[in-house]
């Protein structure tokens, strides 16, 4: 069985308020061996790391999502240094920019996402980046800050699009949609792309991969996401496996981190 990282997931999410340690342990059977897991907004720093510090294999990222921005003030990021100085976070994240959801001012957007990259450059973190019907501004924000590394998760872009984040050494998720036919545009980019850029994620309870259409999303179905990426690339599961598992590693630093909470965890 290949040994998975799962580079996104909401395991804090309501939706796995019932059977939370279930779907742990059927991505650990699925041979998921780590997963991040990103917050939303402030109030979910605090349960995250707890989660995170219990189970050996989920790591920690803390951030201010662009949906959420009626939940953000200011005082949040003036906090945010802090939850970040102890070693429990592996990235800041996720933060970004959404211009597809109505309602959503884009300059608190703006002053949010800038904010946050200039933490996670001076703490040297990796950023994980929503981008959802803004991507040229991510892009263009991520080079004017410069001295970033991270991922543009659930990526929906095109083929050049993808060409400049991969330029500036970032990496792109890719989860349940790139099972789906009709992806073309996102299919054709996998099939071709270096696989030193590749994470595999399943932004978890939501994205699912064709087979489990209108269903709760979970980590152990990443295991589909892969087997349609081998397809695509005509390479073996193995090595879409090894070879995104060690990226997402080596992005978050997760031997590092491995050995820091097993230090810390009586």
């Amino acid at each position: 069985m290949p040994k998975l990282v799962d580079s996104h997931v909401h395991l804090d999410d309501d939706a796995f308020a019932d059977d939370r340690e279930a779907v742990i342990g059927r991505a650990r059977d699925a041979g998921v061996e780590a997963m991040i897991v990103p917050a939303v907004d402030a109030a979910s720093w605090p349960r995250i790391k707890t989660m995170c510090a219990q189970h050996p294999g989920l790591f920690a990222a803390f951030g201010l999502h662009p949906m959420f921005l009626p939940r953000h003030v200011p005082e949040h990021v003036d906090a945010l240094p802090a939850w970040l100085e102890d070693g429990s976070a592996v990235a800041v994240g996720e933060i970004g920019l959404d211009f597809h959801v109505a309602g959503l001012d884009h300059d608190r957007q703006r002053h949010y996402f800038a904010s946050q990259l200039q933490l996670a450059r001076e703490r040297k973190l990796p950023a994980i980046v929503h981008a959802r019907g803004a991507l040229e501004e991510v892009i263009l924000t991520l080079r004017r800050t410069g001295d970033l590394r991270g991922v543009v998760h659930s990526f929906s872009g095109s083929e050049q699009q993808a060409r400049h984040l991969w330029d500036m050494g970032f990496c792109i998720g890719i989860g349940g949609p790139v099972t789906y036919e009709r992806a073309q545009r996102l299919r054709r980019i996998v099939a071709r792309m270096p696989l030193e850029f590749l994470l595999l994620e399943s932004d978890a309870p939501d994205q699912p991969d064709a087979a489990h259409r209108g269903q709760r999303n979970e980590p152990a179905r990443i295991t589909e996401v892969l087997r349609s990426i081998a397809m695509l690339r005509d390479e073996s599961e193995a090595v879409i496996a090894a070879a995104t598992t060690a990226n997402t590693r080596r992005l978050f630093d997760l031997e590092r981190r491995s050995d820091q909470h097993s230090r810390h965890v009586p």
